[in-house]
């Protein structure tokens, strides 16, 4: 009798544990299935995100030109100026705007008046708001952008062509000492160096930022021009007592800065010759760009002679040693960049292929020589 007891319990166990384990396949399955089904969603709400995100890091119509006036008050935050700009057919979300700027780090958005288009990237559409807007509505204003590496007579003939104001009224106010004087009084970290400079063809070549400006038609000419030094002064402020630390002055930085600006396309290298510089600098040789010779011919051209090189002019850097008197054109944010964080290297040359746009290195001249015959003269 005990004996059948025992074997009807273990009877019963064994269906209980068969019960049990089909009880945890079933529950397994469910699992699977749910985490499949999670891992589903997720992966589409993923795509889905991305697609969203990236469309919203794009132009909202690169083919739309118009220009939308906006304003931003006065401690607007970014997710605020995001809205303001999505709400003004600007961009596509505001929320995104706000990630992209906190992503990127990008604060010192100023308050005011701008225009912009829809066929504007968020990184331009950045740029001119650290740049700071009007401070009136900009329907009476025209814009005008100057492009980076342009110098004071193209610049110029770009403010001629673009408003009513002349090329030669242009010039005149560049060599107004008594105008860059109240400049100077204005901006003294930025334009001393400047002022102390001798045998400058302008002193305010260099200072006018490359951006876009407002220009409203009951302003002057130096009402602009003191935008441009304005703006400059504000890319540079983070950047003084670095250039002390560094034993450079502002005049030499942006000396510097103008020649990288046209010698160098990517930042990469722009940093790589900037050091170049420097080490031709230590070793008391002339620094030799031909950037220089085009300035003091006061020409535009593709090839530079040998006879180029022997123009009598402070501003030749192939018979003078040292900086020269001053900058070359107006450089960009990335080449004074370039100038403070240069790449450490021992290089002595550079030259560029002339097809590919491909900078080459060389820390002997018979090196900097076969690099030349390779991608310069093989065109010859």
């Amino acid at each position: 009798m005990d004996e059948e007891f025992e074997g009807d319990l273990s009877e019963e166990s064994n269906l209980k544990r068969a019960e049990r384990r089909k009880e945890d396949r079933v529950v397994r399955k469910i699992v699977y299935i749910l985490t499949i089904g999670i891992l589903i969603v997720a992966g589409i709400l993923a795509i889905s995100g991305y697609n969203y995100v990236s469309a919203g890091l794009k132009p909202l119509d690169k083919n739309d030109k118009k220009l939308v006036q906006v304003e931003v008050p006065s401690g607007s935050s970014n997710r605020q100026i995001g809205d303001i700009l999505e709400d003004g057919d600007v961009i596509r979300d505001g929320m995104v705007f706000n990630f992209y700027t906190k992503f990127k780090n990008l604060t010192n958005f100023q308050a005011g008046y701008y225009q912009f288009s829809p066929n504007m990237t968020l990184d331009q559409i950045s740029k001119e708001l650290q740049q700071g807007g009007s401070a009136e509505p900009l329907d009476d204003a025209s814009k005008l952008t100057v492009p980076e590496g342009y110098d004071v007579d193209k610049i110029a003939s770009l403010v001629a062509k673009k408003t009513d104001f002349k090329k030669e009224d242009f010039i005149k106010v560049m060599k107004d000492d008594k105008f860059f004087d109240q400049l100077k009084t204005q901006y003294p970290d930025l334009l001393t160096d400047a002022g102390n400079a001798k045998d400058v063809r302008y002193r305010l070549e260099g200072y006018l930022f490359p951006a876009t400006y407002n220009v409203h038609k009951n302003r002057s000419l130096e009402d602009l021009v003191t935008q441009m030094v304005d703006t400059t002064n504000q890319v540079l402020t983070p950047y003084y007592n670095q250039i002390k630390e560094k034993g450079l002055t502002v005049q030499e930085v942006m000396t510097l800065a103008s020649l990288v600006e046209k010698e160098g396309v990517t930042q990469s290298d722009r940093k790589k010759i900037a050091q170049v510089f420097f080490n031709r600098i230590d070793a008391q040789m002339a620094l030799q760009s031909d950037i220089s010779i085009l300035y003091a011919l006061g020409e535009h051209k593709e090839v530079v002679t040998i006879k180029d090189t022997e123009v009598d002019s402070p501003y030749n850097l192939y018979t003078n040693t040292g900086y020269g008197p001053g900058p070359f054109d107006n450089p960009s944010q990335e080449a004074i960049l370039a100038v403070l964080d240069p790449t450490e290297n021992d290089y002595i040359y550079f030259v560029a292929d002339i097809s590919t746009g491909k900078v080459y290195y060389a820390k002997t001249y018979e090196e900097h020589m076969e690099l030349v015959e390779k991608y310069v003269n093989k065109e010859k």
